[in-house]
């Protein structure tokens, strides 16, 4: 039923039950005061009383019919029973004569209906994530036409087309830019805070800001093939997916509802034997059923993974599979895939010596003499330099030696870069401190390149697939957690070892082809370790499957990672640190939720029966109602502080 139209019964019931409660005889006589008569006065409170039990009650009873109906009693089974039964009685004492309770009976309506219109607004206020990721995609897009720029819906728009993105606007579907270059800002779709630069060939994501240039953008996927569409996806999936605590909880809530209709009738029969009282018989049943209502379990968990999966997908953070997200946090070892994961998964400039020239001046000539080629090293090296923002002086009379690297003239000097060999065929002279850092450097499974200037070797420059600066914090953060780090590579021993040594990684396997990383998985687990993978969730898929968790790492915009338990959408290792506290965070709201869903019941719903009374304490039904609220809205509000723990 639609939040508006709970919140409209309850403020109506709560108009009609004031009268209700004033004009009741019980409450005239505990307060010692009396409200004006007028002829029909005494029909005040079972008229008003009804019109609350039919228009605010028959919520509860429609659910109760639900659930008998699919032979699951729970909730609204015992709220039914608790007021029809309180109703019919009242009735019955009209005819019959008396105590009756209908002050308690609407009291108890009102207080279930506010009680379960906060539920309603906690579970909406955790889903607002969801719509807000809903609301970040454009209604409209410019599209190019014929060389005209025309305006027109997005849902119009097909894979090929051609959109003008200008600066301020969202990019209007997920696509590739072929003309242009800016920044645009991804942080409500990615979590990325920072503005990612874009150019010519890179993929841009439907939803995201184009911030200061241009963008001609071809269409790739519309409609339900989008990123922000597959997000929404995933997330709803996960949150009607059940995991263990869930079922758990569910059990817990049957078992409840049976305990409480036992309980239940048991004191009713119970007080008619012992004191003969009809009324307070009836009373003490109906309070234990309202007492009892599993109202908090139905909340527990389901506010808890609302929060968490609409918190993690805001923040690149996709959960495929709920119960991963519960376990990942219980894993012994974690097992990275180096290349593309730890590393950048291309090549870079890592290192620099330079001898007689600073280290800047020797990388621009470099660059200079190595911008003319096509080779992989010389364009790395030309990347580096135009990333630092150097000047990259003309070169002159180039020359390229196959196999051995390029010599040209840069500002009237000679310049060589390339291997030992073009160095000896050219005569230069071999520098003993240069050549050192450069077996050095090699000796880390580097790839070195020497520089020579003048006739003399001034330095050389060493390239690898760079380690990525969060992978460090990673591996230092997993370890605090008391997790085993583990790197897998096709990579040589070389190269596995020193970026294993640089990291501090626990063990490694190198020269691993991608079909034998399953096997590795499987030699952890044979240890009793569970085992979590972080792979690209390509070639890394049967390893994902085979571990106790797969995490399938810089998927971009590709979401749709069969393999993987959890996709994480940056090329950010501090990810997996993330989730794991987000899984253990999710977990403790779960179980704390729980205890206060559930553990209350133990002491109240003996009190609720009457087993205090010897020593004058009595429960009402509308105070088990407030009770039994109560739960429910410390429930929400536990679920609601996951997010302050989650900053």
């Amino acid at each position: 039923m639609h939040i508006e139209e709970i919140k409209r019964k309850a403020i109506v019931s709560t108009i009609l039950t004031v009268p209700v409660v004033l004009y009741s005889k019980s409450i005239q006589e505990m307060i010692g005061f009396s409200m004006p008569t007028f002829p029909g006065s005494e029909w005040v409170t079972p008229v008003l009383a009804t019109v609350v039990f039919l228009y605010g009650g028959v919520f509860f009873l429609r659910g109760m019919v639900e659930e008998l109906r699919i032979k699951r009693p729970g909730m609204m089974t015992l709220i039914g029973v608790a007021i029809s039964v309180a109703f019919l009685y009242s009735l019955s004492t009209l005819v019959f004569g008396g105590k009756e309770f209908f002050w308690e009976l609407t009291t108890l309506i009102v207080v279930m209906l506010w009680g379960h219109w906060i539920e309603m607004k906690s579970v909406l206020g955790a889903s607002r994530a969801l719509e807000e990721l809903v609301k970040l995609m454009p209604t409209k897009a410019n599209l190019i036409r014929n060389g005209d720029v025309v305006e027109v819906s997005v849902s119009d728009l097909k894979p090929g087309d051609i959109v003008l993105v200008k600066p301020g606007e969202k990019i209007p579907a997920d696509g590739v830019v072929v003309e242009g270059r800016s920044h645009v800002n991804e942080a409500m779709i990615t979590g990325e805070s920072k503005p990612v630069p874009k150019g010519e060939g890179d993929k841009v994501i439907g939803g995201a800001v184009n911030m200061e240039g241009s963008l001609k953008v071809r269409v790739e996927k519309t409609g339900e093939e989008t990123y922000l569409s597959q997000v929404l996806r995933l997330v709803k999936e996960a949150q009607e997916s059940k995991t263990k605590l869930q079922d758990m909880a569910d059990r817990v809530a049957f078992y409840l509802t049976l305990v409480a209709i036992t309980v239940g009738v048991s004191s009713f029969l119970a007080w008619m034997l012992l004191r003969g009282d009809l009324q307070f018989a009836v009373e003490r049943a109906v309070t234990v059923m309202v007492i009892a209502c599993p109202h908090a379990l139905g909340l527990a968990i389901p506010l808890v993974v609302s929060i968490s999966t609409s918190y993690s997908a805001r923040n690149g953070i996709l959960v495929r599979n709920r119960l991963a997200l519960e376990t990942i946090k219980d894993v012994d070892a974690v097992v990275f895939d180096k290349t593309g994961t730890l590393t950048e998964g291309r090549f870079g400039v890592s290192d620099i010596v330079s001898v007689g020239i600073g280290e800047e001046d020797l990388l621009s000539i470099t660059a200079s003499v190595e911008r003319n080629s096509e080779h992989v090293i010389a364009k790395a090296i030309v990347e580096e330099a135009e990333r630092r923002g150097l000047q990259i002086p003309e070169v002159k009379d180039f020359r390229y030696v196959p196999g051995k690297g390029v010599v040209g003239f840069v500002n009237g000097r000679q310049v060589a870069v390339g291997t030992k060999l073009l160095m000896e065929e050219l005569g230069i002279d071999l520098n003993g401190e240069v050549l050192d850092s450069a077996k050095t450097l090699e000796e880390q499974g580097k790839t070195v390149v020497l520089v020579a200037i003048s006739g003399s070797l001034s330095g050389c420059v060493a390239l690898s697939d760079r380690i990525r600066k969060e992978s460090y914090e990673a591996v230092r953060e997993l370890k605090r957690m008391g997790k085993r780090v583990v790197m897998i590579t096709g990579d040589s021993e070389k190269v596995a070892d020193f970026v294993a040594k640089e990291l501090g990684v626990d063990e490694v396997f190198a020269r691993v082809l991608p079909h034998q990383k399953a096997e590795k998985v499987k030699e952890l687990q044979s240890r009793g370790l569970k085992v979590a993978m972080v792979g690209d969730g390509i070639n890394d898929a049967p390893a994902l499957v085979q571990a106790d968790v797969g995490v399938a790492i810089g998927s971009g915009t590709d979401v749709a990672v069969e393999s993987a338990d959890i996709i994480l959408v940056r090329n950010n290792p501090l990810d997996v640190v993330r989730i794991m506290k987000l899984s253990a965070i999710t977990v403790r709201k779960m179980v704390q939720n729980l205890f206060w869903a559930a553990g209350y019941n133990v002491i109240t719903v003996p009190l609720a029966a009457g087993v205090a009374v010897p020593w004058g304490l009595v429960l009402k039904p509308a105070v088990g109602a407030v009770f039994m609220s109560a739960s429910t809205v410390i429930v929400a509000i536990n679920a609601m502080l996951m997010k302050k723990d989650l900053r």
